[in-house]
């Protein structure tokens, strides 16, 4: 897209993330009633809600941000939309990949399969320039982002597994990464930023607690997608620190998690309730506490990431880096202790 002229017009760039909020809220009240008939998601055993609700809000949310970038690029006549359009139709196939799953759970390998798919075509279109450690051969690093693309839209699935949760991660992330294009630091995904933030602001709602719609499937993988391709655009512009930052609750939450079943011997493609926030909610937080937490820690890794931007120094971004994990580390710790615990020395056994 032609940034430069969609920089120049301030009231299409407050625009786009009304319209797209507008956009999905219609959305969703129009396929609310379809959602519940089709796409009933029951509780089980490993699920946070206790009473069958719809699933595939993400519907409502991918279409919004597809349908707003494209006004975008109509309303400025932009060209050049090559690579941004590539990357909305992977996010596209991803969601189509979501819609089939959240009606009938795919085969693990197919479904990976197809992740690699969108991943790959999201890739090819980078730019060739684009290096984000230029000690590597080309072909290294962008076979280290597949793993790392791959790996992304997955937790973001494995992580959207409570009200709310993924709007409390994804819409700070959103924000943070418009203002982050506004301010020139990586201009390529502004349109895409701000369309995705609103889209999200407009399901909130509809996802607060207690959730009335899901996000499924359908929502998550292609945000994953366009999330990762966002991040990927920030580090190489050079932002390495800051596009770890945004995303290193998420990160550290699913990947932990990972490592924990992966000892113990477990099928970690299976659905389970091990995640910290899942933790959290069992160990007698309520809902709404956890995911204030994971939104208010989100602003603050916002904040760090501002930071290294402006702040361009090896010890600065070491001790940014440093304090986001202490944060993280904070919250994930208080996820995973019962409410209102204190240690306190043993009781006596009486004799």
């Amino acid at each position: 897209m032609a940034i430069d002229q969609l920089l120049q017009q301030p009231l299409l760039l407050a625009a786009i993330p009304v319209v797209s909020a507008v956009l999905c809220a219609a959305l969703i009240v129009v396929l609310r009633p379809l959602l519940v008939r089709y796409a009933l998601a029951r509780p089980n055993t490993r699920s946070s809600h206790s009473e069958p609700t719809p699933q595939g809000g993400g519907i409502a949310v991918i279409a919004a941000t597809v349908l707003t970038v494209a006004f975008a690029g109509l309303w400025t006549h932009a060209t050049g939309t090559y690579a941004l359009a590539i990357v909305l139709a992977a996010a596209i196939f991803l969601a189509l990949v979501g819609a089939m799953d959240d009606l009938r759970p795919l085969p693990v390998l197919p479904r990976l399969a197809m992740q690699v798919a969108a991943v790959t075509a999201a890739l090819i279109v980078l730019p060739a320039q684009l290096h984000i450690a230029p000690f590597l051969p080309l072909w290294l690093e962008r076979s280290l982002l597949l793993l790392a693309m791959l790996w992304f839209i997955n937790l973001v699935n494995f992580m959207d597994g409570l009200d709310w949760m993924t709007v409390a991660e994804m819409l700070p992330m959103t924000v943070a990464l418009s203002a982050f294009a506004l301010a020139g630091w990586t201009t390529d995904v502004v349109p895409l930023a701000l369309a995705l933030a609103g889209a999200l602001l407009g399901f909130a709602p509809f996802n607060r607690p207690v959730a009335r719609l899901f996000l499924g499937d359908v929502g998550s993988l292609p945000i994953g997608l366009l999330i990762a391709w966002c991040l990927v655009q920030l580090a190489g512009q050079g932002h390495l620190v800051a596009a770890l930052l945004l995303p290193l609750y998420y990160l550290a939450d699913a990947t932990i998690t990972l490592a924990l079943r992966l000892s113990r011997g477990e099928k970690v493609w299976e659905a389970h309730r091990t995640h910290f926030y899942q933790r959290a909610t069992d160990n007698g937080f309520k809902v709404i506490q956890v995911v204030r937490d994971v939104f208010v820690l989100n602003i603050l890794l916002g904040a760090l990431a501002a930071a290294s931007l402006i702040l361009t120094s090896f010890e600065i971004d070491l001790l940014l880096c440093v304090t986001g994990a202490i944060a993280v580390a904070i919250v994930l710790r208080r996820f995973s202790r019962i409410k209102g615990y204190r240690l306190t020395k043993p009781l006596r056994t009486p004799k």
